[in-house]
């Protein structure tokens, strides 16, 4: 009896990775989308920061997106759990705190828009020139002067973790599973930890890759010798210096743009009026000649910017008053 339950318990084992591979797969296929935006939003998180520091920047957000995973994980399975309808019958609960995040991303989105276009000049040469002493005085712990910056990233991370989590939890309940010794809902945890953590290291990976192209093009610059392959080399480390920079600028623009998006098309379809909106402006644009593939792409999008727009304008003028009515209290 003991050797038939050993072997029905490899069995079931066996069975499992089966299925938590598939279905790794599969919600990694539906989180891919999301990914775009979150290595866009990290890697613009790094920009700015000395060269020296860039990859114990990406290295610190790394830890605290992994541990982010940590959190959330077991707290959507949690949730998954006491909101289905045998339990307290919750739908609504993972769209609304989906729906919170999403005001905060468009929070944070329209607060560095504020801060980029509405700061004083002289504050913007001011704080330039903290970092820049910063940088040059081997006696202030760079470390400390990038935690603000560290902690923003990983507050954004949080935010774009729940929501590849809440997608791929989706999409894991959903795949059906065989029967087992091993309960189904230890399949989903293996299945969901793999996605998160292997998200983990596929963003970071990358955008760690993203900050080190000017050293890299720096290295291939300085190639000595006159042959051939050596030439090309330091002409594509001048190239990919030349290009550094226009990278990271474009990936701060499309950090923040991600922000308005992300946020924007989380309350949208949380708002049944905004969604069918955005529903009824792809089948107009489907009907329409000649651009009728370009506008149904590109509606939805718009929506979703105006969204989050909005709701981070309101977010901020909300925070913003908030904060000068406690500041004359006190």
């Amino acid at each position: 009896m003991a050797a038939g339950s050993l072997l029905a318990l490899l069995d079931d084992i066996a069975t499992m990775l089966d299925d938590v591979s598939v279905m790794s797969t599969m919600a990694a296929k539906k989180t891919v989308g999301v990914l775009g935006d979150d290595l866009a939003l990290n890697a613009q998180q790094v920009s700015g920061v000395d060269a020296s520091r860039e990859l114990s920047v990406v290295w610190a957000v790394t830890k605290g997106s992994l541990l982010n995973k940590v959190i959330l994980v077991p707290i959507a399975l949690w949730l998954n759990y006491i909101s289905a309808p045998e339990v307290f019958n919750m739908p609504w609960l993972i769209p609304a705190l989906l729906m919170v995040g999403g005001a905060y991303l468009c929070f944070e989105g329209f607060e560095k828009l504020a801060h980029q276009f509405l700061r004083s000049a002289k504050a913007k040469e001011n704080h330039a020139a903290q970092i820049e002493h910063a940088i040059a005085n081997p006696n202030i712990d760079l470390v400390a002067l990038e935690k603000d910056k560290i902690k923003g990233a990983i507050r954004t991370d949080f935010i774009l973790s729940a929501e590849i989590i809440v997608i791929a939890l989706g999409v894991l309940k959903a795949y059906p599973v065989t029967d087992g010794i091993i309960p189904p809902q230890y399949r989903l945890m293996i299945a969901l930890s793999l996605v998160a953590i292997g998200l983990t290291a596929i963003v970071y990976g990358l955008v760690a890759g993203i900050v080190k192209i000017d050293d890299l093009g720096l290295h291939l610059m300085l190639k000595k010798g006159s042959s051939i392959y050596k030439q090309v080399l330091r002409k594509i480390g001048s190239l990919l210096l030349a290009f550094a920079p226009k990278l990271m600028r474009t990936l701060t623009i499309l950090g923040t743009a991600a922000m308005f998006l992300v946020g924007g098309s989380i309350i949208g379809h949380g708002i049944p009026t905004i969604h069918h909106f955005s529903e009824y402006l792809v089948e107009i644009s489907a009907k329409v000649s000649m651009v009728g593939g370009v506008l149904t792409t590109i509606s939805p999008i718009l929506v979703d910017a105006l969204v989050g727009l909005t709701v981070g304008a309101i977010c901020v003028a909300v925070f913003s008053l908030g904060g000068q009515l406690l500041a004359k209290k006190s």
